[in-house]
């Protein structure tokens, strides 16, 4: 008969290895599968390797993988298959039936059920009242683990409604302890305005861990400062015979071939609003503390590590909304919070959610400014407490945005972290001039350069005099107090003082405007015009080829 391998996230409560073990010997002891074993691919003993090895030194080539999850989110449609890959990788002529998620399902929701009414033994009840009044007089929060994948999230909610149908609770409201929302706390305080006196928190989840045990803490404090409400908390479904009639009912599917995905809304296949950096995006085996070739290889799934959640370091383009990037816009639409520079898109804030934070980290001229540090402490604060982070930059965050300063701060302190490039003023301000940086037979090279300290600053890092001698566009950026300087420096060193200038003030808004002078003359030009941040000045002969653009 087909082997059957068991396959488990993994969780760092030993309770709750216990309880996956249990369940494993109790599929076992049925006696309608000939050969078991189960295994994690993360955090936990015995790695997913040494279950599948033992059932191939037993002879087995053919298995059937079932994800012992509730949701299918991407534990269940990227890492335990990219997992068995790599098993199958390992033992040559291996094949395997992959069992789809146990959830949504009758037999779970009937363990809810008791586990709700355990939780409600000895509720108070007036001796007049029928039987079941209990339940009438009861609020049931349903709180999953959370996702970035919103069908699995939706699967949640689904459950809450099916939990809710024909069994007489006054209601079932659906939440999340990590990665989505409404949290634990903004699920008990909606109950508690509907005018919910009782209400039992149950935990949608099969085993003891981290995150059953921060429900249990969550709950508790809500009900401390909420002393005139009845909160109870049931147990997790646990190892039990409904649980492992499930196994039994899945891994009968995945012989039989009916497995039925739901693939319809699944956000690594389908686009979903909010959702379009996951399209595609390639699965990879997680890391296995016991795994041989667990310390080679490094998980960069966003949502790996539910405890610390992520940071997305996001190029918000040059300023018009419509010009960052769909990745950036997916993330952005995700996110928990929003910590957004002075030149980032100020117009993609009023789209966000209404419990979204915004963090103001803007860096005004000669004006107030948020830290550096502040900002990376930001980041990764709120990373550590499970949200995900946007940090919003103007144009791309690695061209004079600091945005590796960022990153390298976030994986210093562990916080999984991903960049999002963007469009950057530099190319995208004289383009939006209606000048090209390059052109053939007219500049074959750009240079693009920071205006910020002048020449002679001991801590310029720029060649002038190279820059002089160079034949094509140059690109200054942040120059406006700088620009008079910069050009007299070029001068002296060979540039033509002819030469043609372009200031492009507020690209791709409204109220864009193009100044053109010579080189010898931008400087004062600039004063007169009363040129201001942001602007770009671009240099060289492509400033004739100029065809469109507002001008002032």
């Amino acid at each position: 008969m087909t082997g059957l391998v068991i396959v488990g996230h993994g969780t760092r409560s030993a309770a709750g290895v216990e309880q996956f073990a249990a369940l494993v010997e109790r599929v076992s002891g049925r006696g309608d599968i000939g050969d078991v074993e189960g295994g994690f691919i993360e955090l936990s003993r015995p790695p997913l390797t040494d279950a599948v090895g033992a059932l191939v030194a037993r002879g087995h080539r053919a298995l059937v993988a079932l994800p012992l999850v509730l949701t299918g989110a991407g534990h269940g449609k990227g890492d335990i298959p990219a997992a068995m890959a790599r098993e199958q990788q390992r033992h040559s002529g291996l094949s395997y039936r992959y069992g789809r998620p146990l959830g949504p399902h009758p037999l779970l929701h009937e363990a809810l059920e008791q586990r709700i009414d355990a939780a409600l033994a000895g509720a108070d009840r007036a001796a007049t009242e029928p039987a079941g009044a209990d339940r009438a007089g009861t609020w049931v929060a349903l709180i999953g683990r959370g996702s970035t994948d919103p069908d699995a999230n939706a699967e949640v909610a689904k459950v809450a409604r099916l939990l809710w149908e024909g069994r007489g609770y006054a209601g079932v409201e659906p939440g999340f302890i990590s990665l989505a929302s409404p949290s634990v706390p903004a699920v008990l305080e909606r109950l508690r305005r509907l005018g919910a006196r009782r209400i039992v928190v149950a935990p949608y989840f099969l085993f003891a861990g981290v995150l059953p045990d921060r429900i249990v803490a969550q709950s508790a404090e809500f009900a401390a400062a909420h002393p005139d409400l009845d909160v109870r908390v049931a147990e997790v479904i646990g190892d039990c015979d409904a649980l492992a009639d499930l196994v039994l009912e899945r891994y009968a599917e995945a012989l039989g071939g009916d497995i039925r995905m739901n693939c319809d809304t699944c956000a690594y296949r389908v686009l979903m609003p909010g959702f379009a950096d996951k399209v595609g995006r390639p699965q990879r085996p997680h890391d296995h503390p016991d795994d041989p070739v667990g310390h080679h290889h490094h998980h960069g799934h966003d949502h790996h590590d539910h405890d610390r959640g992520s940071v997305a370091v996001v190029g918000g383009g040059p300023g018009p909304d419509d010009l960052i990037t769909v990745r950036g816009k997916a993330l952005l639409d995700a996110a928990d919070v929003v910590v957004v520079d002075r030149l980032a898109p100020q117009g993609l804030l009023a789209g966000l959610r209404p419990d979204v934070l915004v963090v103001d980290a803007a860096k005004v001229p000669r004006g107030p400014s948020m830290a550096q540090e502040a900002i990376n402490e930001a980041l990764v604060s709120h990373a550590r407490a499970g949200r995900r982070v946007v940090r919003l930059k103007g144009g791309d965050p690695y061209v004079f945005g600091r945005g590796h300063e960022e990153v390298q701060a976030c994986a210093a302190a562990g916080v999984p972290v991903t960049v999002v490039p963007g469009v950057s003023s530099a190319l995208a301000a004289p383009a939006l001039a209606g000048v090209p940086v390059t052109h053939r037979g007219v500049a074959h090279d750009v240079t693009v350069v920071s205006g910020h300290l002048p020449p002679g600053h001991p801590d310029s890092l720029v060649d002038w005099a190279a820059l002089a001698r160079a034949r094509g566009t140059v690109v200054l950026l942040m120059a406006v107090d700088t620009i008079a300087k910069i050009a007299t420096v070029l001068i002296e060193h060979g540039r033509a003082p002819e030469s043609p200038v372009l200031a492009v003030q507020d690209a791709g808004l409204p109220d864009q405007r193009s100044v053109r002078a010579r080189l010898d003359e931008i400087g004062a030009v600039a004063t007169r015009d009363g040129v201001g941040p942001p602007a770009v000045f671009v240099l060289g002969p492509v400033v004739a080829l100029t065809t469109t653009g507002p001008t002032g």
